[in-house]
């Protein structure tokens, strides 16, 4: 029983040496997304951050695929020792439960909130060569010819895709919706008039509306953009019930003990305070959240149950 006692206290006390310490080797940051897009952009502002700020090594890893599932899961199943953590954000978090007949992962039982990073609405962008200038102009001519008019996302059952559907019932339209794998090729498709809608992160198309490539029509959130002041929102153009945005925050594989949680949620909330990451993260078109792992387990419960209406009533599905 000695023996039994001395082995247990030594590995508690090994466990609780290893939390005080936390951490020793590089910290694997997973991005669910190929490079590029508004999941890729915020993490690695705040990967950088975590690095200058607390010295920490944090390597960014891009695992895209299946809507953002690859990528969780890989962190769901990954050791809980605070060494992998996931940007997870809306879609894969919220949308894919009720998306997906078999999800490879349980968001509320096989992850472990840390902190919300940040929040972005969406904003529908055109060519900016397109004849479509308003929603009006869009409306128009869906209702001239249904499904003629192509509208890009990221994926089937993203929250840009399920964005505009919800466009086309406040707007009584159909369109023509077209997933890509990611917004890379969709952007380049939508510059080429290869389609000619695309819903976009804020972040993710930023760069190319300053740049005078692309034109936003509108965006989906509540009030205007700071970063855009000049663009309507939808319900300023006449189309209510489009309210939408995505969030983006950590998360690490269930069972990570809590200490580690609490050193990697101050270190994050250090680093999303600076001024320097706040100015990035705004010239993305984003808003700053940070805030408690309780406060980001709440907002995943409901986002689930909010944006699960959604899918059903939309009819996506995936097996």
């Amino acid at each position: 029983m000695r023996l039994s006692l001395g082995l247990a206290f030594a590995a508690t006390a090994a466990v609780a040496t290893a939390q005080q310490t936390f951490p020793t080797k590089p910290i694997r940051l997973v991005v669910p997304f190929p490079p590029g897009g508004g999941t890729d952009i915020l993490a690695r502002v705040v990967a950088n951050k975590l690095q200058s700020g607390s010295g920490w090594t944090v390597v960014v890893e891009n695992r895209p695929g299946a809507g953002g599932n690859i990528g969780v899961d890989v962190v769901a199943k990954a050791p809980a020792d605070g060494y992998n953590i996931v940007m997870g954000q809306t879609s894969n978090l919220a949308v894919n439960p009720t998306l997906y007949a078999k999800l490879p992962y349980n968001p509320l039982k096989d992850l472990a909130p840390v902190t919300t990073i940040a929040s972005a609405p969406l904003v529908l962008v055109v060519s900016a060569n397109s004849p479509f200038k308003t929603i009006a102009d869009i409306v128009a001519a869906a209702k001239a010819k249904p499904s003629a008019v192509t509208f890009g996302s990221p994926g089937n059952g993203t929250v840009a895709h399920l964005s505009g559907e919800l466009l086309q019932r406040a707007a009584g339209i159909k369109l023509q919706h077209i997933p890509y794998k990611g917004a890379n090729q969709a952007m380049t498709d939508l510059v080429g008039n290869q389609i000619d809608l695309y819903m976009s992160s804020i972040p993710t198309a930023l760069a190319q509306i300053k740049g005078g490539k692309l034109r936003a029509i509108a965006v989906t959130s509540t009030k205007r953009v700071h970063d855009l002041p000049a663009v309507p929102t939808v319900a300023e153009a006449g189309f209510k019930g489009v309210e939408a945005a995505t969030w983006f925050g950590f998360l690490v594989p269930a069972g990570t003990p809590a200490p580690i949680i609490q050193k990697l949620n101050a270190e994050t909330n250090k680093a999303l305070k600076t001024p320097e990451v706040r100015e990035k993260i705004a010239a993305e078109g984003a808003e700053v959240l940070g805030g408690t792992p309780e406060e980001f387990a709440a907002l995943i419960k409901s986002e689930i149950a909010r944006w699960g209406v959604v899918v059903k009533e939309s009819g996506a599905k995936i097996d």
